[in-house]
């Protein structure tokens, strides 16, 4: 069974029991659009109590709210009682609910494409909000008053740059002004909240559009805020032809391909996102961003714990911006020094980000494919791939636990990449010669 199956089975359900269902929101949106939808959410006139009654799995993950998880053929349904509400004291979360109609309900939904209801059992479509006119024009549209339904639900404003970017939608006038005239609300939505809009917004192909929109929004400053001194940070023409660091980092976002590291427009967003501190002109006019990775290392760091990143997600991102300027060396690395480079745990997306810089600028990609040339050799040597001894078999050989030991392992290693040492047994002799013992 389909998962859009199972949705009308839980429908069927409902509608034999005697009460109204529909699916509702971004399926029936996509379906009208041709788009296969991820999630099937039902919208019914059954008490929360009612649906739990009817199937045998459910969750209570919103009860308070009239939303029932219904879990059906290994899949999990949205099923939320018609509802209107009040009060939304956080901008978030109303403190008032109480059920109502199939009509009310529409009324309190976000966007227009978003408040189309379907009885796939009839093939009916209900559009009491103008959705359909919408959907044919391509627009995003708030339902009502755009100002009453931003200080709602406040993560709405985000939400509608993200529906504008991934539809490839224009924001209807009204709704785009108040979207602007209270971009700054989106300061009190969680950063996880944040977060995961963010990361649903830069995903190709809508990634660049995305961050234009963020820009035109005014919500840019208020998410994050230090992209914004990169919009009139010139580079080096000679290098950098596309312009600005702005227009650097859009194209490389408007590149970005389907099946990229999922941290990949993260390491995009702030590989150079310390240039403008870090920029100076020598004297023959050159531009130059010396330590710009470093520094942009440490503010990649404070913007992904801002924004509630988990903490092995940092350090990848924060460490793939900290070397990215190393990749231009990488021809002339000493053997042992690009191996260790090639075996770096985060180096496929280092290589990922590398390749969308190269091309988001010079388009130059030769250093690019002298790496994929060496990974694929190193890669037939998987005896490579591990240390050969470690500080346990330096201390029985007679070595005390000191600093040297941590030298002797260094040297071993680069011994090892370069192939100079081979066997475990010859990277013990040779600590026997060097320490003497």
């Amino acid at each position: 069974m389909t998962k859009r199956g199972a949705a009308i089975k839980i429908l069927e359900c409902l509608q034999f029991a005697g009460y109204e269902a529909y699916f509702v929101g971004g399926c029936v949106r996509d379906e009208m659009r041709g788009v296969t939808p991820q999630d099937y959410d039902l919208a019914t006139n059954a008490r929360p109590e009612d649906v739990e009654s009817l199937f045998p799995k459910t969750l209570e993950v919103g009860k308070r709210f009239g939303v029932v998880l219904v879990l059906w053929e290994g899949w999990q349904f949205e099923v939320a009682t018609f509802r209107s509400e009040e009060g939304y004291y956080d901008g978030r979360r109303p403190s008032k609910v109480w059920y109502s109609d199939v009509k009310t309900d529409a009324s309190r939904r976000d966007f227009t494409v978003n408040g189309l209801f379907f009885d796939p059992l009839t093939d009916t479509i209900y559009d009491w909000v103008n959705g359909q006119s919408d959907l044919k024009s391509s627009t995003l549209r708030s339902i009502g008053d755009p100002v009453e339904r931003f200080r709602e639900d406040n993560l709405r404003l985000l939400r509608a740059v993200r529906f504008a970017a991934q539809l490839d939608y224009e924001i209807e006038s009204d709704t785009f002004s108040a979207l602007k005239a209270h971009a700054s609300l989106i300061k009190n939505v969680s950063a996880e909240r944040v977060r995961n809009e963010l990361c649903s917004l830069f995903r190709p192909p809508h990634a660049a559009r995305g961050l234009d929109l963020l820009l035109q929004s005014r919500l840019l400053g208020y998410l994050l805020p230090e992209l914004i001194p990169t919009i009139d940070c010139d580079q080096s023409p000679d290098f950098h032809p596309e312009g600005s660091v702005y227009n650097h980092i859009r194209m490389m976002l408007s590149i970005m391909p389907r099946d990229h590291h999922h941290l990949l427009p993260w390491t995009i967003l702030l590989h150079d996102i310390a240039k403008p501190q870090t920029r100076s002109i020598d004297g023959d006019g050159r531009i130059h961003f010396y330590g710009h990775e470093k520094k942009g290392a440490k503010i990649s760091e404070s913007v992904l714990k801002r924004l509630r990143f988990s903490k092995v997600d940092i350090e990848c991102v924060v460490q793939t911006v900290y070397y990215h300027m190393q990749f231009k060396d990488s021809v002339k690395m000493r053997k042992a020094t690009l191996r260790k480079m090639l075996l770096r745990p985060n180096f496929d997306l280092e290589l990922q980000q590398h390749r969308l810089d190269c091309l988001g600028s010079h388009g130059k990609l030769d250093i690019y494919e002298f790496l994929c040339e060496q990974r694929s050799l190193l890669k037939a040597k998987p005896v490579l791939f591990s240390p050969l001894v470690n500080g346990e078999d330096l201390i029985q050989l007679g070595l005390k636990p000191s600093p040297l030991i941590g030298e002797l392992l260094g040297e071993i290693r680069d011994k090892q990449l370069s192939e100079e040492i081979t066997t475990r047994e010859a990277a013990l002799a040779w600590v026997k010669e060097k320490a003497a013992l």
